[in-house]
């Protein structure tokens, strides 16, 4: 592959979850977790991926290194189509992608001790070139951890220690891809801080590419290099950190900047959104955000605007003409 090709391309990625009722447990609807979503990661880059809780940004993510099925739509690494290869195939794929999860309580095995927990991977892949505490040695160094943190347990740790050890576990393998699920939301901020700059450290040092997912737009704006802004499983907004953040054009995306809190600057209530977020399973029609839209017009409840691209980015919004 080419190194200025995206290293993963989504187009029309669907993702939805059948409600099932009745002694027969028949299908009667289904959530649109994610619903028709195209986006490129490009090589040795970030995409930050935001939202409000509930959006469907944790299904993507997951979606996309085959811990969701796919419903349809294409999810291609490197070129290729993750849905059209054999299990032979996928599973050598895997240990190119891997995930950092939101809780890394609950996603360490507790009966497992950190040299187990880091070098699981390593010896199921048979990827051992040496004594699994050596491997497990040179990781801790990696993340920053004492290397006789090695023989301790998850619950003997911090919540900044345990989810350095997820990192380590999730670099053991040596991967071109990363999911970044929330890894810093339940954290201290100034362990926020250590474990984003640990993160992007071993960005440059691995050439790793992340899709960063979080609902808090400074963080993003710290780490990515690029965002994308979901709403009820679609992306609204995609383009370069500097111009989404930094000159938002979606009425949503706006709503989510000028929420985050800056100390001694006034922040315009009237763009504050309102309401409760539509159910995924009965999504409005037309535009998905016009109930909530500070600036919706009648076009906006009969016709879901295409994605174009606007002003250095692509957005998908009525107020909006595509650059000619």
């Amino acid at each position: 592959m080419k190194n200025d090709s995206p290293i993963l391309s989504v187009k029309d990625l669907k993702t939805w979850f059948p409600i099932r009722r009745g002694i027969l447990a028949r299908t009667v609807g289904y959530v649109r977790a994610v619903d028709g979503v195209s986006l490129d990661i490009d090589r040795g880059r970030t995409l930050g991926l935001v939202g409000e809780s509930g959006c469907g940004k944790t299904t993507l993510g997951r979606t996309l290194i085959g811990l969701e099925p796919i419903r349809s739509g294409t999810v291609c690494f490197e070129g290729k189509d993750l849905a059209a290869l054999d299990r032979a195939e996928v599973r050598r794929l895997r240990k190119r992608m891997q995930i950092i999860f939101q809780d890394p309580l609950s996603s360490l095995n507790p009966r497992m001790n950190v040299l187990d927990i880091v070098t699981e991977g390593l010896a199921a892949f048979q990827m051992l070139k040496k004594s699994r505490r050596e491997h497990a040695e040179e990781l801790m160094a990696d993340v920053g951890l004492d290397k006789d943190a090695i023989h301790s347990y998850p619950h003997e740790f911090s919540g900044g220690q345990r989810q350095r050890i997820s990192i380590a576990r999730a670099v053991s393998l040596k991967p071109d891809f990363i999911v970044c699920d929330e890894p810093v939301s339940s954290l201290d901020v100034s362990v926020q801080a250590q474990v984003m700059n640990l993160l992007m450290d071993l960005k440059e040092r691995y050439g790793l590419s992340y899709l960063f997912i979080s609902h808090d737009l400074s963080v993003v704006s710290n780490i990515s290099d690029q965002v994308a802004v979901m709403y009820l499983g679609k992306i609204m907004e995609f383009g370069d950190v500097e111009a989404v953040i930094g000159r938002p054009l979606h009425p949503y995306t706006r709503a989510l900047v000028a929420a985050v809190p800056i100390p001694g600057i006034h922040r315009d209530r009237r763009r504050i959104l309102h309401g409760e977020t539509p159910s995924p399973a009965d999504p409005p029609s037309g535009c998905p955000f016009h109930t909530r839209c500070p600036e919706v017009m009648p076009v906006c409840a009969r016709i879901e605007p295409d994605m174009i691209r606007c002003s250095g980015r692509q957005v998908r919004c009525h107020l909006y003409s595509p650059d000619s």
